[in-house]
């Protein structure tokens, strides 16, 4: 499979449509554990980043200038700690594809490694700490083992989203040891991680564009 700038930019698109269908949904969960505004901030990101992807990007064909845009971007627009989680992954990701207009299976595995790590590294949280690493962190493990074994971008990544699918719901489970959540003890108990969903909607968005792509294809 090949991919271009023009799929980055229309991936981002259904990402900033995304958020925007789930925006209540990512407050109704954060009132329960944070200040209620997940879904807002995550919109404001991504609404900023849809202005440039129909202004300045429109006729970009640099897949990693696409991606370095979108991550200043967002975190111009986003003030709170999610900004600069997502700057990184995405600055992370467009260095694995500089300097090439055509991203192929493999640097797709290597940018979503890349993205995910990035985060990782850049907040430090752990598994089990009710954030969005609960999804990340089955994600990437099953992506490079997958990739690894089999060479198969599109169903590697299939694996890996349901990793991070279940990742993302094991967060009810757990107490929140992360931000402001972590004053609420116990109570963060039985709720769902607004991060860790938001996450996810983002990887599972860009199953869906992958799989419409090779199905226009097909």
């Amino acid at each position: 499979m090949e991919f271009t700038a023009k799929d980055f930019m229309r991936y981002f698109k259904a990402v900033v449509d995304v958020i925007e269908e789930q925006k209540d949904y990512l407050c109704e969960l954060d009132r329960k554990l944070g200040d209620g505004d997940h879904g807002v901030t995550m919109s404001i990101g991504w609404q900023a980043v849809n202005e440039k992807l129909e202004n300045e990007l429109a006729n970009e064909e640099d897949p990693a200038k696409v991606n370095t845009t979108v991550a200043k971007t967002f975190l111009n627009a986003v003030g709170s700690s999610v900004g600069p989680l997502y700057a990184t992954g995405f600055i992370r990701g467009a260095k694995v594809i500089k300097g090439k207009t055509v991203i192929n299976d493999q640097d797709l595995a290597e940018y979503w490694i890349a993205f995910g790590r990035g985060i990782q590294e850049r907040g430090g949280a752990r598994v089990g700490e009710k954030t969005m690493v609960d999804t990340l962190e089955p994600f990437l493990n099953e992506l490079e083992a997958k990739v690894k074994k089999s060479g198969d971008f599109v169903g590697a990544f299939t694996s890996a989203v349901h990793q991070a699918k279940k990742g993302m719901e094991s967060t009810k489970d757990l107490l929140s040891k992360k931000g402001r959540s972590s004053r609420l003890g116990d109570r963060s108990i039985g709720v769902q991680d607004p991060g860790a969903t938001s996450c996810y909607l983002i990887l599972e968005t860009f199953l869906n564009y992958v799989n419409n792509k090779v199905e226009k294809v097909g």
